[in-house]
């Protein structure tokens, strides 16, 4: 697991952040951040002030990222860019999360790289990662700003002979119920949001059609739900369109990808996190996936030739 416990000790009565400090070579921030997280503990007692004091044997939460050698494809001295698979989460969930993308940033980059942005664990694709803070903080302004253009690649239901322009604004309750949420909604009450689907191609035998999705706007689960409103559903997408009792399955980790295949048409979301385009410091940078996207539709489907 990438977060550990450490055994600590200090000799003498001193403050705890000092001790975090000189112990674990920690910036005074980062230490004062830990000790907020509740990361240090004595006697089973949890110290959330950096101003405490601290003696004898204690306990640290860390976390040390596990490596399994996957690399960026795209990296400069400010930021890099994985083309993440689907099934891999960005960030641990816990404490008790196994393998994430986010070890594999911290390994090879260090302790203040980190990803700029999220994209769901079953969404496969682009992944734009700082590589320090002053690259964290710009690059998120760009997101905030809109100024990072993001297109994705998807394998919907039925025919799309058009372009379709959707601005239906999305709403999402803040519930301690998992399944309500995690589900999004076309709702009046809900915060705008604008995505524009292209078809790029059809498949009359499948009855499926691959298409390009442009999110103006961020919200959660923004293109599942506008393509599931417009009733082209993303093909295998395991929350909007099956039934709640699948999709509670789901949630619980319970359904077997036999059972995804046969409920949703695919062992996985085929949605794909395709370009990223910027200007950083002056420079246009426009990258894009090198994964075969349709070869790897028609694997998760279960199809063997086009």
């Amino acid at each position: 697991m990438p977060f550990i416990t450490k055994k600590l000790h200090s000799p003498i009565r001193q403050m705890a952040l000092a001790f975090l400090m000189e112990e674990l070579n920690l910036s005074r921030s980062e230490g004062q951040r830990l000790i907020a997280r509740g990361r240090l503990s004595q006697n089973g007692i949890v110290m959330c002030d950096q101003f405490g004091f601290i003696e004898g044997s204690c306990e640290f939460i860390c976390f040390e990222p596990l490596s399994r050698g996957f690399k960026p494809m795209f990296v400069t001295n400010d930021f890099a860019i994985y083309d993440k698979p689907s099934g891999l989460s960005v960030h641990p969930h816990s404490r008790l999360s196994p393998y994430t993308l986010n070890d594999e940033i911290k390994h090879q980059f260090g302790e203040d790289a980190n990803a700029t942005h999220r994209i769901d664990q079953e969404t496969s694709g682009l992944v734009l990662v700082s590589r320090h803070k002053k690259s964290e903080t710009v690059l998120k302004k760009l997101f905030s700003a809109r100024a990072i253009n993001k297109r994705y690649l998807a394998m919907v239901k039925g025919h799309v002979e058009e372009i379709i322009d959707i601005q239906e604004p999305l709403f999402r309750i803040d519930h301690p119920n998992l399944l309500i949420s995690m589900v999004v909604k076309v709702d009046p009450k809900g915060k705008p949001a604008h995505t524009i689907i292209k078809p790029i191609r059809y498949f009359p035998e499948h009855n499926m059609t691959l298409v390009e999705a442009s999110p103006l706007t961020g919200r959660t689960h923004q293109i599942r739900v506008h393509l599931f409103h417009v009733k082209h559903p993303i093909i295998g997408d395991p929350v909007y369109g099956p039934e709640e009792k699948d999709v509670v399955r789901f949630i619980k980790k319970e359904l077997t990808p036999e059972e995804r295949l046969e409920i949703g048409g695919s062992t996985r979301l085929l949605l794909h996190a395709h370009s990223l385009e910027f200007e950083y410091e002056n420079e246009v940078y426009k990258i894009e996936s090198e994964k075969d996207f349709v070869q790897e539709c028609f694997e998760a489907m279960g199809i063997t030739s086009d």
